[in-house]
């Protein structure tokens, strides 16, 4: 039997993901199959017709039954695009989302307002992750210093080889703390995606997120904000006098973080910022200029 041509393996794997009810099969069918083969959309047009080799038809095949078996596209790629930056993933890392793009977009805009797109800022992400807000926003702001945090070794691996994909690592320094408690300010702008999930609601993610992404990067106790419990006052602290803290907020939490901002000395600085879905996404607090 003769190997399928490029086009064909494509829609065949495009009909197994249908029948397995994955609703985005045509786009992951594309995606997979360019990467297995290591071709772009371009690429898969002109290579149409042209036979798979043995290791390509087995790479494709591998693709095929993790996403089959429920694993996310940008896991099985090993990366995602976020800002624009392709950042690699590993397990101790989110996947990052669209969604927090709303806290680099807010970041932006109260730094553009002051004047400060220019400055040398010192700018803090408190559970860096793959560090994707971090590298964004440094991406935007060529004279910034950037320091991650993350309570995980492996996370901070992932991200400092970001930052050196990205051309970035003579200003990202990634340090293993528990959010801003390892950090000494002034700190010109703060950013943080925390776990906010309630523990009783992680069994009901989807399981692309739930059997994929750290359990520690998802949890925020029983109502979702044990970390900004923690992670609020210590910023607050550390914020120089007139400085913003950005965090990420999941689905109905904004009115109580911005209590929490409140009671540790912070004025919200704008209404929350929404994500495509129009949910309040990204909150912004300013500590009180001298």
């Amino acid at each position: 039997m003769s190997a399928p041509t490029v086009e064909a393996a494509r829609r065949a794997l495009t009909a197994r993901l249908k029948s397995a009810a994955i609703e985005s099969a045509e786009l992951d069918a594309r995606i997979l199959t360019g990467h297995a083969l290591g071709l772009d959309l371009t690429g898969l047009i002109s290579a149409a017709q042209r036979q798979l080799t043995s290791d390509e038809s087995a790479r494709l095949e591998e693709f095929a039954h993790r996403r089959l078996a429920g694993e996310p596209v940008a896991r099985v790629l090993g990366e995602k695009e976020f800002w624009g930056l392709p950042l690699q993933l590993s397990s101790a890392t989110l996947v990052p989302r669209p969604d927090t793009e709303t806290v680099v977009e807010l970041a932006l805009e109260l730094l553009r307002a002051g004047g400060d797109l220019d400055r040398p800022l010192r700018i803090a992400d408190l559970g860096t992750g793959s560090g994707a807000i971090l590298l964004a926003l440094l991406s935007e702001l060529p004279a910034a210093q950037g320091f991650g945090t993350d309570i995980s070794e492996a996370a901070l691996q992932t991200a400092a080889a970001n930052a050196a994909r990205a051309g970035l690592s003579d200003r990202a320094t990634f340090i293993a703390c528990d959010y801003a408690s390892g950090l000494a300010g002034p700190f010109d702008l703060i950013v943080s995606n925390p776990p906010y999930v309630r523990s009783a609601d992680i069994n009901g993610l989807a399981a692309e997120v739930r059997n994929h992404d750290p359990l520690a990067a998802l949890d925020g106790g029983a109502d979702g904000l044990d970390a900004y419990r923690a992670l609020i006052p210590q910023a607050a602290g550390l914020l120089a006098p007139g400085a913003a803290l950005v965090v990420e907020a999941g689905e109905g939490q904004s009115t109580q973080i911005e209590a929490l901002m409140t009671t540790a000395g912070l004025t919200p600085a704008t209404a929350p910022k929404a994500d495509l879905a129009g949910i309040p996404r990204a909150l912004a607090g300013h500590k009180k200029a001298r």
